[in-house]
């Protein structure tokens, strides 16, 4: 038996998540894996979706320009250095915990490696840091590497954890991914994905819950896009054991 928490996408917010992982006891006062997460009574798991702010509001204030221009080169540098600054660091905490940790490949974090999808807001702000083609930087080859290394699932007990959804259309960003309504809405719309596809239990990602973790409970699933609320999910998880609680700090 083991404690997951589960904690949903980043896009550059450091210091919530640091804050969320202070507060469930994986982080000690000088940023070193607590003795919890190093023996694997704890287990922690990331939705993905490491970088690229959620809105310009965030990219203004990690380049100190406001309005931030996702068409100007030097702003897009900025943008990106700011990023890869706290990917090496938070990259050093999570190999520390022997494996503990572990990241779930996002579709933003893909498309920093690839560049095969042109990724932005509605509003039109861009998310082209990371393309040089672009005037922006690339990621440094040993952050490439190691968001190469992310698992596209993680599966604990039975609970299984993905980016998006519980299918393995939306575990793969592609044409599919980009273009089926089912990435955004299955959760409300087909919640039966879930079971359907032999899971005793769904924790996902990348849809944002602006009212915070949502959970399902007929169709056994959360989700847990609210790192923006401080809001994650704790659960204990063992064979015969099954106990989940949404967390705020």
């Amino acid at each position: 038996m083991i404690k997951v928490l589960a904690i949903g996408d980043v896009h550059g917010m450091w210091a919530e998540l640091w804050s969320v992982l202070r507060a469930a006891s994986v982080v000690t006062p000088t940023y070193e894996p607590t003795e919890a997460v190093v023996s694997g009574r704890y287990r922690v798991v990331l939705a993905g979706d490491l970088v690229h702010y959620k809105d310009q509001r965030a990219y203004a204030v990690a380049v100190g320009a406001d309005p931030y221009d996702s068409s100007d080169p030097d702003h897009l540098r900025r943008a990106a250095r700011a990023q890869i600054r706290e990917l090496y660091r938070f990259k050093d905490f999570v190999e520390k915990t022997g494996g503990n940790l572990q990241v779930i490949l996002g579709n933003h974090d893909e498309a920093a490696l690839l560049h095969n999808y042109d990724l932005g807001t509605r509003g039109g702000l861009k998310h082209d840091e990371f393309r040089t083609d672009r005037g922006g930087v690339a990621l440094p080859d040993d952050l490439a590497e190691w968001f190469r290394s992310f698992p596209r699932e993680v599966v604990h007990h039975g609970v299984h954890f993905a980016h998006a959804g519980p299918t393995p259309g939306m575990q793969h960003f592609d044409d599919f991914f980009y273009h089926d309504p089912d990435t955004k809405t299955w959760w409300y719309e087909k919640p039966q994905l879930v079971r359907q596809s032999g899971h005793r239990f769904g924790v996902y990602g990348h849809t944002v819950m602006k009212d915070g973790v949502y959970i399902d409970k007929e169709h056994s699933l959360a989700m847990i896009d609210a790192l923006a609320q401080r809001q994650f999910l704790e659960m204990i998880v063992g064979e015969d054991r099954l106990d989940y609680t949404v967390s705020q700090i």
